[in-house]
């Protein structure tokens, strides 16, 4: 029989497992909600209305329980995107909150609020590993959201690794305030806490108050985005209950985009503590992070977790094994999703003779140390005969006094190919355009330099803080 997914629930306990506000679960209370809403659902699958509540982490982990695969909404999700996520994945119910209003999209699928007592229904035997735990619909930048199956075994490994990698254990309670309806705040959020025994802390809303808040009262761990950090860099500074919160944390973790190098010193600088990076994907989970234990490099995403095969490959096809070339990111191992749900065409596509293509640029040091330099697709510039990577522009731009926000993208030219093009938020006056030229000429190289630049009152970002590139070319 396969090891339980959650140990700690399965054996019981006293300790407390979720808190989100005034709602809190135990370990015993928290199997028997969600063992006996598991023992209600359906066979096929089911959709969970994924509000940042315990509603939600107990209807996913109710869903795991009974071996059905669990798809998370966004409850802030369009028309359009609903109607597609819903055609494609065929769920038999709805878990939602209760109170919670729902869109006249989901007005034909039967409703089943989430329970928060009653239940008391023995767990199930765990499923195999290969069976669909979660089906996590990705962003669809290039068309329709695909539907990412992930199997129980993906998740068990990634956590693990994670335990490995950030000497995680039961003594850890986790701080964060991520949506709960995709990998970084579910299964890394929600899930890691329960897989590894411990607690989690959720804040519902982020506010460097609650940080300062739960870090002082015993919370170990804070996981966040980079606009989560960017608001601490700017206020740790001058809010010491901040800074002295954040000099008792075991772990500062940030994820899902670079975070820029400025706010890590800021951030180092106040409170000693050095940010934490990791790298993964809908479709890999975790694939690389700076160790708990190893040398913390700004501005790098870390080393392959255990289990996780990672190279470069350069546009002829051909491996990368210099620490200066940039290429794209191929990992294989069983952090790995089975394919896109309904697209054997695409899921055939992502792989190359076994090794997921993930479309991310980086270069690799001779330490091991991966440098993302952002996605293939908008972020590799290719200018008068170079590569260069937006990211790097970006950080260097950030450094610049007046500038507050910043994002890099390329567009056509005749001359070069493509030209840089920066787009700022700035911090009070605007600085002129061949300022900020030279500030990145003198600080990388001169063909590194914008060549136009464009101010914006606030960059295009979605619900993870990733600014929208696409968006800013449109």
């Amino acid at each position: 029989m396969p090891d339980p997914l959650f140990p700690t629930l399965v054996a019981g306990a006293a300790k407390e497992a979720l808190r989100f506000g005034d709602h809190a679960l135990s370990y015993d209370h928290l199997a028997a909600v969600a063992g006996g809403l598991a023992a209600e659902l359906p066979a096929g699958r089911v959709a969970v209305w994924a509000t940042p509540t315990v509603h939600t982490s107990v209807a996913v982990v109710a869903a795991l329980l009974a071996g059905v695969p669990a798809v998370p909404l966004n409850p802030k999700i369009g028309e359009r995107e609903l109607a597609h996520i819903l055609a494609d994945s065929e769920p038999a119910l709805v878990l939602a909150e209760p109170g919670a209003e729902l869109p006249a999209g989901l007005a034909a699928l039967p409703r089943r609020d989430i329970p928060l007592t009653g239940g008391e229904a023995p767990i199930p035997a765990e499923p195999d590993p290969e069976s669909p735990a979660l089906i996590v619909y990705t962003s669809g930048t290039t068309g329709p959201p695909k539907g990412v199956v992930l199997p129980r075994r993906a998740l068990a490994t990634t956590l693990d690794a994670l335990e490995d990698a950030w000497a995680w254990t039961a003594a850890d309670v986790l701080v964060h305030a991520l949506p709960l309806f995709h990998v970084h705040g579910l299964i890394l959020g929600i899930l890691g806490p329960l897989r590894r025994g411990g607690s989690v802390r959720h804040l519902g809303r982020f506010s460097t108050e609650g940080v300062a808040r739960e870090l002082s009262a015993g919370a170990t761990m804070l996981f966040g985005v980079p606009t989560m950090y960017h608001r601490i860099a700017g206020e740790v500074d001058s809010d010491t209950v901040l800074a002295d919160a954040l000099k008792r944390a075991r772990l500062l973790v940030s994820g899902s985009a670079a975070l820029p190098v400025h706010d890590h010193q800021r951030i180092t600088a106040a409170t000693g503590q050095q940010v934490v990076e990791r790298y993964g994907m809908t479709e890999t989970l975790m694939n690389t992070s700076v160790r708990a234990d190893g040398e913390r490099k700004a501005g790098t995403v870390g080393v392959p977790l255990p289990g996780v095969e990672l190279r470069l490959v350069g546009d002829a096809g051909e491996v990368i094994d210099d620490a200066e070339t940039v290429g794209e990111i191929q990992v294989r191992g069983p952090n790995l999703f089975t394919g896109y749900l309904n697209r054997p065409d695409a899921t055939a596509a992502a792989f190359d003779d076994g090794w997921f293509r993930t479309g991310d640029m980086a270069t690799r040091d001779t330490d091991g140390y991966v440098k993302i330099v952002g996605r293939k697709a908008t972020d590799l510039i290719k200018s008068g005969g170079y590569k260069i990577g937006a990211g790097e522009i970006e950080n260097a731009l950030l450094e610049h006094p007046r500038v507050a926000e910043a994002a890099v993208t390329g567009e056509p030219d005749d001359d070069l190919g493509e030209r840089i093009v920066a787009w700022i938020v700035p911090s009070g006056e605007p600085p002129a355009a061949e300022e900020l030229a030279d500030h990145v000429a003198k600080l990388l190289a001169p063909h590194k330099r914008p060549r136009v630049v464009r101010f914006l009152d606030a960059l295009p970002r979605n619900d993870m803080g990733k600014v929208m590139k696409r968006a800013l070319g449109a």
